[in-house]
């Protein structure tokens, strides 16, 4: 929805990749869905004939994806759905899983479970020195022991664009299961899953297609197996990998609506307000940018040299001003988790406006003098002739840019797999992996 602030001006959202801001028309929907459905049941959402609503979901979904009707699965979101594939999946001790540094904690924690119940090998693709994936690496390392690939489409942790149609084509003569988390590039870039060559995509329904909480989606594809040659495709849709929990009738319901209204957003020209969003950021005094790679998307990471991202983004909020503030176990493969502090995360959508950018910068500098001046107070007020220097607003001494500068991972060899068991952190299955060297 288009909260106000208090001065009555919309609320300048720019956290899409958290949770996207749901149009007003998905919002009524849901509405209305959810008090039918707590009244008579489930059973008052199926539409006439029966099921019609999930029809209509999936043939947007098929449209969206580029994908054969009849492929797509339901879910609580994209975590769930890969939990629910790579439960099923059968490896050998000799098996070989790959993941990259963008892989977020929850697909990390499914990974992690295959890996101790069949025993193989979990290694880690390297990056280049520029950020990008190394794909060199991947040709020189690859071979049949390789049996599942798991790559991020766009990385939640600074807004890399993975190229995940050059990694189909090297995948595609080896036996390797190529699976692709889509949550963060859905509604945000063109997807195409049959010329991306992935056996599964999965997908969050809250982030850029901006639809209800608690819902995503998977594509799988025919597997060589599936069927026999020149078979027909099956007729309904294909049943989940293993059982998976299914979403509410009322969040169904208004992710149809939130697609429809994707589908004619998609239609009109959109501009690209990533640069004005990285100019306002490298502009402000103080302020680093994350690398993110030769390609970026939607999603800007960056932290202050000496103020903490959890003031800045308070102080961001009392302006209207809406992003996410990132930490290091929600990608802890990630160069930029390595570093203790915590950074900022804005994300852009075709809903956001330049003025919304530009309500971004004047607020940040007015973040900027205000926590400066508070640090300033007590540091006055408790310095003597023989003081030392005040360390930063968070009690430590303030982190330079080599903070940012975190090491990348990178090596002749395959990368292994440094955490182990994970422990609950916070909702939606995100876990903390603790390092084991």
């Amino acid at each position: 929805m288009n909260t106000p602030t208090q001065s009555g001006e919309r609320t300048a959202h720019l956290n899409t990749a958290g949770t996207g801001r749901m149009p007003d028309a998905v919002h009524a929907v849901l509405a209305r869905a959810t008090a039918l459905e707590d009244r008579y049941g489930p059973a008052a959402l199926r539409g006439s004939p029966p099921g019609a609503p999930h029809r209509r979901v999936h043939a947007r979904l098929a449209d969206l994806l580029g994908v054969p009707a009849g492929r797509t699965v339901l879910t609580t979101g994209a975590a769930q759905a890969f939990e629910a594939f790579t439960r099923t999946t059968v490896l050998r001790p000799s098996d070989r899983i790959w993941t990259t540094p963008h892989e977020g904690v929850a697909h990390l924690h499914a990974l992690h479970a295959l890996r101790e119940r069949t025993r193989c090998r979990l290694e880690v693709v390297p990056l280049r020195p520029d950020g990008d994936l190394d794909l060199d690496w991947m040709r020189t390392h690859l071979d049949e022991d390789v049996a599942l690939v798991s790559v991020v489409h766009l990385s939640a942790a600074c807004g890399t664009v993975n190229p995940v149609e050059e990694i189909g084509r090297l995948l595609a003569p080896h036996r390797a299961q190529y699976t692709l988390d889509a949550s963060h590039s859905v509604g945000l870039l063109p997807l195409d899953a049959r010329r991306i060559g992935c056996r599964l995509l999965t997908a969050d329904g809250w982030r850029f297609l901006r639809g209800p909480q608690d819902i995503g989606f998977a594509y799988l594809a025919p597997h060589p197996h599936d069927d026999p040659p020149g078979a027909p495709a099956a007729a309904g849709p294909v049943p989940p990998p293993a059982p998976a929990p299914a979403p509410t009738a009322a969040a169904v319901v208004a992710l149809g609506t939130a697609l429809a209204h994707h589908a004619r957003a998609a239609r009109s020209p959109q501009p690209d307000l990533l640069p004005l969003l990285r100019a306002a950021v490298h502009h402000t005094p103080g302020m680093e940018l994350l690398a993110a790679g030769g390609r970026q998307a939607g999603v800007l990471a960056f932290r202050h040299a000496e103020i903490p991202a959890a003031a800045i983004r308070r102080g961001l909020a009392r302006r209207g001003v809406v992003l996410a503030k990132t930490v290091a176990h929600e990608h802890p493969l990630h160069p930029a988790g390595r570093v203790a502090a915590p950074a900022l995360r804005a994300s852009v959508h075709h809903d956001n406006t330049p003025h919304d950018i530009d309500r971004l910068r004047r607020a940040l500098a007015e973040v900027l003098v205000e926590e400066r001046h508070a640090a300033a107070v007590p540091a006055r007020a408790a310095a003597g002739p023989t003081a030392a220097p005040a360390p930063g607003p968070a009690g430590r001494a303030a982190a330079g840019p080599a903070a940012v500068a975190a090491p990348v991972p990178a090596g002749p060899g395959p990368q292994p797999f440094p955490y182990r068991t994970a422990r609950p952190a916070r909702r939606r299955g995100h876990l903390t992996l603790h390092r084991t060297n």
